[in-house]
């Protein structure tokens, strides 16, 4: 793959990621953990279609070959998995992707205590501005509105177990294939929240846009991802995913009216701006 199909590739897979805000919001009966169930289950359903047809009989021995670093995580996906739809379904859709955008910076401070990675100057004053950043977005609206603090607590776990899910794949050494632990991940979701979302109370209408998700938000996409990752260096892969934010707030804007608030603005566009340079400067960084 050449260096522009790959570029090409990656903003196409940020655009599918992008979609799930705005999708949520026309759901018509489902409701927090009935929307994650659905969500994974199609997710795993795609995924384990795609695995039986890439490998066919060998596909448990390579899940059983994976060793603890691939169940640790799949564990971490099936968190992110899970508290990403339930924080869709309690707060604005760009409070939980610029929430989620902190991963990054997380991953750098973990590697920090866990690995004894050294942490560039520019790391930690893009972790200070973005932590200012994020103050700002909710610190006079939480108060008022205790559901966003929910929902955006749910959404820092996302990021939380990010950093946890790439620093132990790196303290491992083990080189584990991400496509079997993203479906393990989306198994391991929809059994922890079936119980949780029953009854079931979703519509066709519902289960078929939860289910045209995990196809094409989430299966089709990582997937992809994945196999770009082999022609793309990481900080090139983090700046472009950061439009994953822009594109999912402008498609709840557009599509369910959701503007964001001035505080949003201000402080996503700190937290973004800030992320953007720190990204590419690490990119000059590895192309020097």
């Amino acid at each position: 793959m050449s260096h522009g199909r790959a570029v090409a590739a990656m903003l196409l897979v940020t655009l599918m990621w992008s979609i799930a805000g705005v999708v949520t919001r026309q759901l018509e009966a489902a409701r927090s953990f009935e929307v994650t169930f659905w969500r994974s289950l199609a997710t795993f359903v795609a995924l384990g279609g795609y695995y039986a047809w890439a490998h066919g009989r060998s596909t448990f021995a390579l899940l059983r070959t994976g060793g603890r670093a691939l169940w640790l995580s799949s564990a971490m996906w099936g968190v992110m998995f899970t508290c990403f739809m339930v924080a869709l379904t309690l707060t604005t859709v760009a409070n939980v992707l610029i929430t989620m955008s902190l991963a990054p910076l997380l991953t750098a401070l973990l590697a920090r205590f866990t690995l004894g990675h050294p942490v560039a100057r520019r790391t930690w004053a893009a972790i200070v501005l973005a932590g200012c950043g994020i103050a700002y977005m909710y610190g006079s609206g939480l108060s008022a509105e205790p559901r966003h603090l929910i929902g955006t607590l749910v959404a820092l776990a996302v990021p939380v177990a990010s950093a946890i899910n790439w620093n132990t794949l790196q303290r491992s050494g083990a080189q584990v294939d991400l496509v079997p632990a993203l479906l393990l991940g989306s198994l391991i979701s929809a059994l922890v929240t079936l119980p949780l979302a029953v009854p079931l109370q979703a519509s066709v209408h519902d289960v078929g846009l939860l289910a045209m998700l995990g196809l094409l938000q989430l299966a089709v996409p990582c997937v992809l991802a994945v196999r770009v990752a082999r022609w793309l260096p990481a900080p090139e892969m983090s700046l472009l995913a950061l439009l994953e934010i822009v594109f999912g707030i402008a498609w709840a804007w557009l599509g369910a009216g959701e503007a964001p608030s001035q505080a949003v603005i201000v402080g996503g566009s700190l937290v973004l701006g800030t992320l953007f340079v720190n990204a590419g400067w690490g990119l000059r960084e590895s192309r020097a």
